[in-house]
C-alpha cells in the first residue's frame, strides 16, 4: 500500500505539469479504522471504514489552489489536474504562497525510531466487542454505578504519502487502539456521570477494560450529590484529565495563523514571561510511540525539538511557510493539512515542566477552593484572553475534598493565569501533551 501512495502522488504530480502548473504538491492518505459500542450488556454500533483519499495543491506563480478526492482513477487524477489549474488562474494572488526550497527539506529520516505502527494484525470486530463488554461490565460492578451509558473500543491504521516538485517524497503509518466508558450514578435529576478513556499507539500498551470500567464507575460514583459550589474569587486547580486545555489556549495564541492576523492575546509577546519562572514548554515531534510524532511536517520540512517556553519566556511561535514568510521569520517545521486545504500551522508533541509536588500536595497548597475534573462550553476572548468556562469537580476546603460540584462558572485572564502557574509531577508522559494538574490562583468562581 506505501508504494501505491506513492505511485498515486506522482501521478497527481506529472498529471498537474500536463494541466499547466508551475509546481505542485500532492498527499495521499489510505486509512482503515474500526469502532465497536456496547450498551447494557450488548452490541449497540459497529462501524468500519476504509479508504483512500488524495489531496493536490498546484501552484502558478504566486497563485495557489486546492482539490481533493477520493477516486484513484487516472481519469479522476486528470481531472482533479485540469480543476486546480483553471481554480489557480483565478485566484487572487498571495505573496506567501509556495512549495519549500529543497535545501529546507527533510532528509534521512528515521520512520522506525518513531515506532508509529503496531505490527501487531488488527483486531477483529468480536475483540473490540469481547473488550466493550469487559470494561461495561468492570463499571457496572463498582458499587453506585446505576448504568453504564456507554462503552466503545477502536482501532485504526493510517499511511501517508506527501510528495511535491520541488523534489520531496516520503511516506509513513500510524496506528491507534483505543478504549473508553461513561458510568452513571443516581437516577433521574439527581444523576451524575463521568468516564475514563485511554488511546495507544500499540495495542499492547492501552489498559486492560477492567480497568478502564473500573476506574469510569468510581469517578461516577464520587460524583453523587452534586451541588454549587459558593460564589467568590478562589484559587482552582486543573485536574491532569483536563489541564492540557490551558496550555493548549497558549499554543493556539501563539500560532502562525493567530500571530498574522493580528488575533492574539500573547500577539506582542516574544521574548516576554507567559509561564512561571523555570518552567519550560517543549515541543518534540521524535517521541517514540507517540500519536503526535512525525519525521517531516506537511511541506517536507524536518520535524524537531523545540522549545516553544523557556525559563517562562516565550521563544517561538508556530509557523508553516506561509505563515513564516509574512512575519520574515523561518518556518519552525510545523505545517499541517488535509486533502481539501493549503498548510497551516499546528502543534503535536508538547511537555510542561512538572514540580516534585503531587496533586495531593497541591491541593494542600490551596487551602479552599476548586478542584475542576470537567470543563464544558467555552468563552475565551482570543485578542485580550479573557476566560469563562463552566466546570464541575470537587469542592476543597483545608485542602481536602469535600463534596462533588457543579452548575458553576469559571473565569479570569488567560495572561494572568498562565504566569501564575503551579504544576504537580502526575503528568501522563503516554500522551501527545504531557501537562500535569495545574493550580491557578485567584479566579472567579460563579456558583450558589
Amino acid at each position: 500500500m506505501a508504494q501505491d501512495l506513492e505511485k498515486l502522488t506522482s501521478a497527481l504530480l506529472a498529471a498537474a505539469r500536463k494541466a499547466g502548473a508551475e509546481s505542485a504538491d500532492a498527499i495521499a492518505v489510505a486509512g482503515d479504522s474500526l469502532s465497536i459500542e456496547t450498551r447494557s450488556g450488548a452490541l449497540e454500533h459497529a462501524e468500519r471504514s476504509e479508504g483512500i483519499d488524495l489531496g493536490l495543491r498546484v501552484l502558478i506563480g504566486r497563485r495557489q489552489a486546492c482539490v481533493s478526492a477520493s477516486d484513484i482513477r487516472s481519469d479522476t487524477l486528470e481531472t482533479m489536474a485540469e480543476r486546480a489549474v483553471a481554480m489557480a488562474r483565478e485566484a487572487p494572488e498571495d505573496p506567501t504562497c509556495g512549495l519549500a526550497d529543497p535545501d529546507q527539506l527533510a532528509k534521512d529520516w528515521d520512520v522506525a525510531a518513531l515506532d508509529l505502527n503496531d505490527p501487531a494484525p488488527d483486531p477483529a470486530a468480536a475483540e473490540l466487542e469481547a473488550d466493550a463488554l469487559r470494561a461495561e461490565a468492570a463499571a457496572r460492578a463498582v458499587p453506585g454505578v446505576s448504568q453504564v451509558d456507554a462503552t466503545g473500543a477502536g482501532f485504526g491504521r493510517s499511511r501517508i504519502h506527501l510528495a511535491a516538485t520541488n523534489g520531496f517524497t516520503g511516506g509513513y503509518a500510524r496506528s491507534s487502539r483505543s478504549m473508553s466508558c461513561v458510568a452513571i450514578t443516581g437516577e433521574g435529576l439527581e444523576m451524575e456521570r463521568d468516564y475514563y478513556g485511554d488511546s495507544r499507539t500499540y495495542g499492547a500498551d492501552l489498559l486492560s477494560p477492567e480497568e478502564i470500567g473500573r476506574l469510569a464507575g468510581e469517578r461516577a460514583v464520587s460524583r453523587a450529590g452534586a451541588s454549587k459550589p459558593p460564589t467568590g474569587a478562589y484559587p482552582v486547580l486543573y485536574d491532569e484529565r483536563i489541564s492540557s486545555g490551558l496550555i493548549g489556549h497558549l499554543l493556539g495564541a501563539i500560532s502562525g495563523s493567530a500571530i498574522t492576523r493580528g488575533a492574539s492575546w500573547l500577539k506582542d509577546a516574544m521574548g516576554e514571561q507567559v509561564l512561571p519562572v523555570g518552567m519550560d514548554l517543549v515541543e518534540d515531534p521524535s517521541r517514540p510511540r507517540i500519536g503526535g510524532s512525525k519525521p517531516f511536517d506537511a511541506e517536507g520540512l524536518p520535524a524537531r525539538r523545540r522549545m516553544v517556553v523557556e525559563d517562562g519566556i516565550l521563544k517561538s511561535w508556530t509557523l508553516d511557510l506561509a505563515t513564516a514568510r509574512k512575519l520574515g521569520l523561518e518556518s519552525t517545521g510545523n505545517a499541517v493539512r488535509g486533502t481539501s486545504a493549503p498548510p497551516s500551522p499546528g502543534i503535536g508533541n508538547v511537555a510542561l515542566t512538572q514540580s516534585d509536588k503531587s496533586r495531593d500536595d497541591l491541593l494542600a497548597d490551596m487551602g479552599t477552593g476548586l478542584l475542576v475534573t470537567s470543563l464544558i462550553g467555552s468563552s475565551i476572548n482570543p485578542t485580550t484572553g479573557d476566560y469563562s468556562r463552566g466546570a464541575s469537580g470537587f469542592w476543597v476546603e483545608n485542602g481536602q475534598i469535600t463534596r462533588p460540584v457543579n452548575e458553576c462558572t469559571i473565569a479570569g485572564n488567560l495572561r494572568d493565569m498562565l504566569r501564575g502557574l503551579q504544576a504537580a509531577n502526575d503528568a501522563r508522559t503516554h500522551l501527545s501533551r504531557v501537562v500535569p494538574s495545574l493550580l491557578v490562583e485567584g479566579l472567579t468562581i460563579a456558583g450558589a
